[in-house]
């Protein structure tokens, strides 16, 4: 049982606010994923039965990949089930495993942060250009890494805060058994 009580309000609604926008990351990512094997599937059939290729689908699979490659990792860091090197972590006394994860989650953060300000300024640079065959923004490339670098700031600021008061509850998956 954990004697350290209840977790403070505002850890209970960034809890709650995170992981609906994990699941919403999720959600698209999945949603995505569905209509890349739709368009695909349409391909196939267009160039094999109809003798017509459609020339857009390339175009919107590029656009659905960013989807699906940003808003997964994005909930892959909240969820602490992205790809991670856990050897050191598991063979250091606790302290040090500590500042491995203070450290992860810092760097995390800044590069998230990164991310974003610099995806944003891609995004705006972008945004009145066309994408050829579908004519939408060519902006939209760079929107999921806008995204994934603000939501990649949000979840590993929020482990830090977890951190820095002993609510941490992350397992390596070496620790889950």
């Amino acid at each position: 049982m954990d004697d350290r009580g209840a977790p403070p309000a505002f850890l209970r609604y960034m809890d709650w606010a995170f992981g609906h926008l994990s699941r919403l990351c999720f959600l698209l990512a999945g949603l995505a994923l569905v209509g890349m094997t739709v368009i695909f599937a349409w391909l196939v059939f267009g160039r094999y039965v109809m003798n017509d290729t459609p020339t857009w689908v390339e175009q919107v699979s590029l656009l659905l990949v960013m989807v699906i490659a940003f808003l997964g990792a994005a909930a892959g860091v909240k969820e602490h089930t992205h790809l991670s090197v856990v050897i050191f972590r598991g063979i250091v006394p606790s302290w040090i495993r500590t500042a491995f994860v203070v450290t992860s989650d810092t760097l995390m953060a800044i590069f998230g942060g990164m991310m974003f300000w610099y995806g944003l300024e891609l995004t705006k640079f972008k945004w009145n250009t066309q994408i050829p065959l579908i004519q939408l923004s060519e902006g939209l490339r760079s929107l999921p890494l806008t995204v994934c670098g603000a939501l990649l700031f949000l979840f590993s600021a929020g482990h830090l805060l977890r951190v820095f008061l002993g609510r941490d509850e992350r397992k390596d998956s070496i620790e889950q058994g």
